[in-house]
């Protein structure tokens, strides 16, 4: 009995471990528009994998669209789904921010930051409206996009010299590495993403080749 239960809670680990190894998201920015008695909503949909880059975002389309009386938005990062929040940026509390990350939920969609801003065209539209168009304007914007499915990635930086490049440039033909930089002169640097759940095995390789420095980036 004993032995049945650790295999059932092996098998559960390593089903709840493969679930969060990859995620649903959009391959680009896209947008989607609504209008209702004057006023104008743009979605603007864009995939993001950090706070920073949400940040960066939201300040450069304050920058391009100025005239826009709100900047309504939600987020979602990470495959594990805990970073999240949305912000109604001065309308009516839960008319624009909750409607728009509903949005995201709906789709089952992670790195992705939805803003939507809004020109107003004179007449008041009350909380429903509000609601009405802020989530159709998501809605559009994840409608013209193309959703994805991607893994959970990790990021590598390995530094070698010259006596050891053969060998290195070998393994990473043979595994078939994402190399997403590399510089290879009189010592060689070469950064990668491999998936997660392949990662430990793949890195207690690499640490084994004598003379190479293996160092951790990120995850995505």
């Amino acid at each position: 009995m004993a032995r049945f239960r650790l295999c059932y809670f092996e098998y559960f680990y390593n089903y709840i471990s493969l679930v969060i190894d990859q995620y649903k998201t959009i391959a680009k920015s896209s947008e989607g528009y609504y209008k209702e008695k004057g006023s104008k909503f743009t979605g603007y949909a864009i995939p993001v994998f950090s706070e920073e880059e949400f940040r960066e975002h939201l300040a450069r389309i304050k920058r391009e669209v100025p005239d826009s009386g709100h900047y309504c938005y939600g987020l979602r990062i990470g495959a594990d789904n805990k970073l999240y929040r949305y912000s109604d940026d001065g309308e009516p509390s839960n008319s624009a921010g909750k409607p728009i990350f509903g949005q995201i939920q709906s789709y089952e969609l992670t790195n992705i930051m939805i803003v939507v801003t809004r020109y107003f065209g004179g007449t008041k539209l009350g909380v429903g409206g509000l609601i009405t168009a802020y989530r159709a304007a998501a809605k559009e914007a994840l409608d013209n996009a193309k959703i994805i499915n991607r893994t959970v990635d990790n990021f590598y930086q390995i530094e070698f010299g010259y006596e050891i490049m053969s060998e290195v440039m070998n393994f990473v033909k043979k595994h078939n590495l994402e190399v997403t930089s590399q510089v290879l002169e009189e010592k060689g640097t070469i950064q990668f993403r491999i998936r997660q759940s392949e990662s430990d095995n793949l890195i207690e390789q690499l640490e084994n080749i004598e003379g190479l420095k293996v160092e951790f980036l990120k995850t995505i």
